[in-house]
């Protein structure tokens, strides 16, 4: 496969790696094997009774995502996490995961599920040599679990969690901080992370998504979650160590298992770190989450004079141009406006 050179802003030789303006390599790729999705967040996917999704021929075949994941894996990516939607929604994913991983045993796999699917899955994903699974909670009250995602599955998602910890997975629980929703119940995933050796990250709020409209007082800054979480418990400063690890601010639970974490993108935006790129389930690559600008990767790749060399050309032009997002996301929260759907996009 053709490589198209980018020169190292750090080096007078030339390297394969994809750079942007801002010297930003990108080693990480989220890629959305689905739009559809068993829940219906409320800060995510539509609030019809009838979702909406993208036809089924306009979906990346499994076959082409391996392609793509060969190609990004010749231009320096190192991780790439599988998204949704909801990704165990999907049909054959097990058998996929397994060419993934025979054919790029280096290559860094990872998956973010809501969890009500999972169990089954958990040792053939070990078996696999995937390590981390990062799981969507937003409560640990059942009402409001389900107020949240529009699913009673809550005692699925616990009980896929305490297997997987059993049998020794990497496990990231994720929570949407909102204010007006989950804000007493910091205290209880404290002492979920206290008694278990997983990790619990609240992530701000953004104005990207479904049917809960930008409003002020469901935003939780970070700040404020720290503070309060330490009412409660010791934390200490992880210094970050793997540069293929996310944004997330860790800290150790003195005296605990486990550990707490803070993703930052409106109090403390990480933009001039960002190394990822995004491929929505319909075959759009986005440079950044907050852009509405999306370019074209399915057509070129199904065309039968261009595939997947054109693709690389457009991977090395597209992330020339790759933004300084928190701008953009300013700009929606003062917009009230969302774009995309995150389910559409990938989580």
């Amino acid at each position: 496969m053709p490589q198209v050179d980018c020169k190292n802003t750090d080096s007078n030789t030339h390297d394969p790696v994809l750079f942007d303006i801002h010297g930003r390599a990108v080693r990480y790729v989220r890629i959305s094997l689905t739009d559809r999705c068993n829940f219906r967040c409320i800060y995510c996917s539509s609030c019809d009774k009838i979702q909406k999704t993208i036809p089924h021929d306009d979906i990346l075949r499994y076959e082409e995502l391996l392609e793509l994941s060969s190609l990004l894996v010749n231009r320096g990516v190192e991780k790439i996490r599988l998204t949704g939607g909801e990704p165990f929604v999907r049909k054959g994913i097990m058998n996929f995961l397994e060419r993934l991983h025979k054919a790029h045993p280096e290559l860094l796999i990872s998956l973010t599920s809501n969890g009500s699917l999972l169990k089954p899955y958990l040792q053939g994903l070990k078996d696999l040599g995937i390590k981390s699974l990062n799981i969507s909670l937003d409560s640990l009250n059942p009402q409001r679990f389900e107020q949240i995602t529009g699913s009673d599955s809550l005692s699925k998602v616990r009980e896929a969690i305490d297997s997987a910890l059993d049998i020794g997975l990497n496990i990231k629980i994720n929570a949407v901080a909102l204010r007006r929703f989950n804000k007493d119940e910091l205290k209880d995933f404290l002492e979920l992370a206290m008694n278990n050796p997983l990790e619990v990250r609240f992530i701000e709020y953004m104005p990207m998504g479904g049917h809960e409209p930008w409003l002020d007082s469901n935003f939780w800054a970070a700040e404020d979650i720290l503070a309060e979480a330490k009412n409660y418990v010791t934390l200490k400063a992880q210094d970050k160590k793997d540069p293929r690890s996310g944004p997330a601010k860790s800290f150790e639970i003195v005296g605990g298992k486990g550990r707490f974490g803070l993703i930052t993108p409106l109090s403390n935006h990480f933009c001039f770190q960002c190394n990822r790129l995004r491929i929505t389930a319909d075959g759009r690559l986005r440079t950044c989450l907050f852009s509405e600008k999306e370019y074209k990767v399915r057509e070129l790749l199904r065309h039968s004079k261009l595939g997947i060399k054109f693709v690389d050309k457009l991977f090395t032009q597209a992330i020339k141009h790759k933004p300084i997002g928190f701008d953009l996301l300013e700009a929606k929260k003062a917009a009230k406006t969302t774009g995309r759907k995150m389910n559409a996009i990938g989580g």
